[in-house]
């Protein structure tokens, strides 16, 4: 796992601590099963799946509507707060964790093209920039993980924010 580096650039330095949360995100899911993954684990139903759609679809909201990018058709809804966290009936594993792999790849594109001063329009009206997104989705992904860690305890007893040796 790549770490952030002492001395290195603000953009650089602020992608790799997004990376390391991101990766994160899918060694939660490694090992398991279908029934494992999308299993609600709380009252409210979170499940590790769940998290993963919902981190996907602010993936592609921050950075990409942000900026004016395409998406592709996200799961959020206004008369349904919790679309995004929910795995409905029809949607697998793989394909939840394609599309988590799809709004990473988009994401990456704009960290790259755009400086951290670039300014964009948050779904709110505000305007942001490449930095505060940056910051923001390493706050929202590290937030999410720390959930998925949890659940993945409960799960199987699994633990920690990545692979050991």
């Amino acid at each position: 796992m790549e770490q952030v580096p002492f001395t290195g650039g603000e953009k650089e330095s602020l992608k790799i601590a997004l990376d390391r949360h991101r990766d994160a995100v899918l060694w939660k899911l490694q090992g398991l099963d279908e029934e494992q993954v999308r299993r609600p684990m709380t009252p409210s139903g979170t499940s590790l799946l769940g998290l993963t759609k919902h981190l996907a679809a602010v993936e592609y909201g921050w950075f990409c509507e942000t900026f004016g990018r395409e998406t592709e058709p996200l799961p959020f809804d206004d008369d349904d707060p919790d679309a995004d966290l929910r795995v409905e009936p029809g949607e697998t594993a793989e394909e939840i964790v394609a599309f988590y792999g799809r709004a990473r790849a988009a994401a990456d594109r704009m960290i790259e093209e755009l400086d951290v001063e670039s300014r964009g329009t948050a779904w709110h009206g505000a305007t942001v920039t490449l930095r505060w997104v940056l910051i923001h989705m390493i706050e929202e992904t590290a937030r999410h993980v720390g959930h998925m860690d949890i659940i993945r305890e409960l799960i199987d007893g699994a633990t920690g924010d990545h692979a050991r040796d």
